[in-house]
């Protein structure tokens, strides 16, 4: 049995697992050197001491219909939070619009058990989503921006495949990319503020696409 640890590095405030107690498990999927020196990594308790490879071919095979796209312009911190989102929901891949180096501090290292695709422009990403799909019929950009013209996503009945797209903090989706969604949707707010952080912006979506997918909460019109 494992020894219950929690460990505070300089990189981040983790809860582990120390070395394994007793005669190790049986199974190709563990880690020795995890079983050994512990796991300090910040996964669910049924990945505890899994080699990462392992992890990402059994995520592989539940993994959610929807892709989450980031533009990438000014190297902004909100992008790794994006992404750590995404593996929190467990999209298929996520990809990186624009520079190929980002911001990955706020990821927490969760990228590793992701799919990472690089686009250098939006017309590179088009052409991916144009040919991609179960049935290579294409899959749709969704943009999520508080935009003039844009729909609710409160009431919107997101696609099962789709690639949820989002902009930097502060400026939002580029001009090239709105133009390239098949609907941008907002988020309702309801205070004194503008807008709220890309980050939780992109986890509200997200989640959207769960409950509607995943729990059948399918949405009403307005009024409805």
């Amino acid at each position: 049995m494992p020894a219950i640890v929690v460990g505070v590095t300089d990189e981040d405030n983790r809860v582990g697992v120390g070395p394994w107690q007793g005669p190790w498990p049986e199974g190709a999927h563990y880690d020795p050197d995890l079983l050994r020196n512990g796991d300090s990594r910040n996964v669910v308790d049924r990945y505890r001491y899994w080699a990462l490879e392992a992890i990402v071919a059994d995520l592989d095979t539940h993994r959610h219909d929807f892709h989450v796209a980031v533009e990438n312009w000014g190297h902004d911190f909100n992008i790794g939070s994006v992404i750590r989102t995404a593996n929190a929901f467990n999209a298929t891949a996520f990809h990186i619009v624009g520079r190929r180096r980002w911001n990955r501090r706020g990821a927490m290292v969760t990228d590793r058990y992701q799919h990472e695709h690089h686009h250098p422009d939006v017309a590179d990403l088009v052409a991916w989503a144009a040919a991609a799909g179960a049935d290579g019929r294409g899959m749709p950009l969704i943009g999520i921006d508080n935009l003039p013209g844009s729909v609710p996503l409160e009431t919107y009945d997101l696609p099962r495949e789709c690639v949820l797209v989002f902009g930097q903090e502060g400026p939002g989706l580029s001009e090239p990319m709105r133009d390239a969604c098949a609907a941008v949707l907002h988020i309702e707010q309801f205070g004194s503020t503008r807008s709220i952080n890309a980050g939780a912006a992109a986890a509200i979506a997200m989640h959207a696409w769960v409950r509607q997918h995943v729990f059948g909460q399918r949405p009403a019109p307005p009024g409805g």
